[in-house]
């Protein structure tokens, strides 16, 4: 049990590598930078900064750290997992029963776009978001003050916020549901210095906290620059100039993915154990 506590509390997330070559042109470096920036402006990172300009502020906010992780006040560690077991119970078929409530903030298309999410994991991964029926422990989903979520199973009713504001967005609900499912953001894994290298110089004071790495174990699956999980090379920049910078290949595509990759449903199935995917 120990070994999982440690796997859910620690693991970071997700791997298709892509690469491309930036087309030679006539534009200055600035002007370079300022269509890459542009081209960032859907990724989940740039999603989530946008949406969580003042998150955590609401009254019955939790405490958020590291750019959308929900954690209790009363603990030191920015995980809860380090308090409690924060895997989702399998269930005797196999299969991961996790129950959801949406809260009536959100329109009809709205609401379709959170169920349409919840129901992606179920088409590759034995994890199956159910209506809450009784269960004591199940994720709450609210439009609060951003994007955030608890990393792992915290107990009881546990937010999942997806402000109406900017976060409603496959990409950004896969990402939140990965953090409730025990997942930490790709650029914070143990083994990220051999695979980007992250430029505090140009990064917004107060947000260092993003970039911080953490000891993950990462369940013998690769760096994954197309995870969902993974923030984008501009992520809280205070100059327009990268904060993650691709390695060996500066130009390779990261925290570009609308959807979760290959490796981010390689590693559920292999944090669950779940013998098959459907």
């Amino acid at each position: 049990m120990h070994l999982r506590l440690q796997i859910a509390l620690l693991v970071g997330t997700f791997c298709s590598v892509q690469s491309f070559v930036i087309k030679t042109s006539n534009k200055s470096s600035a002007d370079n930078a300022g269509d890459l920036v542009k081209d960032e402006d859907f990724s989940v990172s740039s999603l989530l900064e946008r949406a969580n300009i003042n998150v955590g502020k609401g009254r019955s906010d939790p405490l958020v750290m590291f750019g959308d992780i929900a954690v209790d006040p009363e603990l030191k560690n920015a995980d809860p997992c380090t308090a409690r077991g924060c895997l989702w119970p399998r269930a005797t078929d196999g299969k991961v029963y996790v129950p959801f409530r949406i809260s009536n903030q959100y329109s009809a298309r709205e609401r379709n776009t959170i169920m349409q999410a919840l129901a992606s994991f179920a088409s590759s991964t034995c994890i199956r978001f159910i209506p809450l029926d009784r269960q004591r422990d199940f994720v709450n989903i609210q439009s609060r003050s951003g994007c955030f979520s608890f990393v792992g199973r915290r107990g009881r009713a546990q937010v999942v916020s997806l402000s109406r504001q900017g976060c409603v967005f496959n990409s950004v609900i896969q990402h939140e549901l990965l953090h409730a499912l025990g997942f930490n953001h790709e650029q914070q894994r143990s083994d990220r210095d051999s695979n980007v290298r992250i430029l505090l110089e140009n990064v917004e004071p107060g947000q260092e906290s993003n970039f911080r790495k953490i000891q993950t174990i990462n369940l013998g699956t690769p760096y994954d620059y197309n995870s969902v999980m993974h923030y984008g090379r501009f992520a809280f920049s205070r100059n327009r100039q990268p904060t993650i910078l691709p390695i060996p290949d500066n130009n390779a595509v990261i925290g570009r993915a609308t959807q979760m990759s290959t490796q981010d449903i390689s590693r559920i199935n292999l944090l669950y154990r779940c013998s098959e995917c459907r």
